[in-house]
C-alpha cells in the first residue's frame, strides 16, 4: 500500500515538463509566423484558490524584421479596465526567444521547441497606489496553424498567486499593423504603468 502511494506522489509531483519534451510535436510554433498580423484571443484569469477573478478580450497585431518583431496587444477586462502592452522580441535560428515590454522588468527569456514556447519574466503590477512584481511562467502551445493556447501561472515568493488560460486565434497574418498601431498609441491605460527602476 505504502509503494503504490509513494509511487502515485512520484507520478503527480516528482515530474517536471520540460519545453524540449514537444520538440517532435507539430505544427511546430515560430513566433514570427504565428505573431504576425492581426489576431484575436479571450482568457479567464484564476486567483490563488482556482476561483475566477476576471475574464478578458484583447486585439493583437505583429510585425516582422528577421529575427526582430513587435507586438501590440490591446486588453479589455470585464471590470472595465483596458491596458495594453508592445513586446519587442527576438527569435533567433536556435529557436531561442527574448522579448521586453513596458510592464516587464529586465528581459523575458525562453525556449521554442516543436509546437511549444516556455519563457518566463517578471511582471510589474499596479496595486492600490502601489505596485508589486510577479514572476511569469508562460506555456504557449500551438495547436493548429492559426489557433494557440497559453497557460501562465503567476508566482509570489515561490508561492503560485494567479492564474491565467487564453486562446489566441490568428485572423490575417498579411494585416498591415500601422492602424492598429496607432490605435494602440491613441488607447489610454485606464490604470498607469508602475515605475520602472
Amino acid at each position: 500500500m505504502r509503494r503504490t502511494l509513494w509511487l502515485s506522489m512520484l507520478a503527480l509531483f516528482g515530474c517536471s515538463q520540460s519545453v524540449q519534451d514537444y520538440q517532435a510535436i507539430q505544427p511546430q510554433l515560430r513566433l514570427s509566423e504565428f505573431f504576425v498580423g492581426s489576431s484575436e484571443a479571450f482568457g479567464v484569469m484564476h486567483d490563488w484558490r482556482g476561483k475566477q477573478s476576471l475574464h478578458f478580450t484583447a486585439e493583437l497585431c505583429g510585425q516582422w524584421q528577421g529575427e526582430k518583431g513587435d507586438l501590440f496587444e490591446i486588453f479589455s477586462f470585464s471590470d472595465g479596465r483596458i491596458d495594453k502592452r508592445h513586446w519587442q522580441l527576438r527569435q533567433n535560428e536556435k529557436g531561442e526567444i527574448s522579448g521586453t515590454a513596458e510592464d516587464v522588468v529586465g528581459q523575458a527569456t525562453g525556449q521554442l521547441a516543436g509546437n511549444t514556447l516556455y519563457w518566463q519574466y517578471v511582471l510589474r503590477i499596479p496595486q492600490d497606489g502601489d505596485f508589486i512584481d510577479v514572476t511569469v511562467k508562460d506555456w504557449l502551445y500551438l495547436v493548429s496553424p492559426h489557433q494557440l493556447i497559453n497557460r501562465s501561472t503567476l508566482h509570489k515568493f515561490g508561492l503560485t498567486v494567479g492564474e491565467l488560460t487564453l486562446a489566441i486565434r490568428q485572423l490575417d497574418k498579411t494585416a498591415d499593423c500601422a492602424a492598429f498601431i496607432r490605435r494602440y498609441h491613441q488607447t489610454e491605460r485606464t490604470v498607469p504603468l508602475a515605475p520602472q527602476g
